[in-house]
C-alpha cells in the first residue's frame, strides 16, 4: 500500500472515465497512474452509492 491520498475530485473524474466514457479500466490506471486495485475499488464504491 503506498499511502497516496488522492482528492475526491480526482476520483470522481477518473470514475467517469470508465463509467461515462467507456475507457477500460487498465487503460485509465495506467494513464493516470493509479493502481488498477484502487480505480476498480473507485468504481465499485461510486456504483454502490445511491
Amino acid at each position: 500500500m503506498s499511502g497516496i491520498r488522492y482528492p475526491e475530485d480526482f476520483k470522481i473524474q477518473a470514475v467517469e472515465q470508465v463509467t461515462r466514457q467507456s475507457h477500460s479500466l487498465s487503460s485509465v490506471a495506467g494513464r493516470l497512474r493509479v493502481s488498477y486495485k484502487s480505480l476498480s475499488d473507485w468504481v465499485k464504491q461510486w456504483q454502490q452509492t445511491p
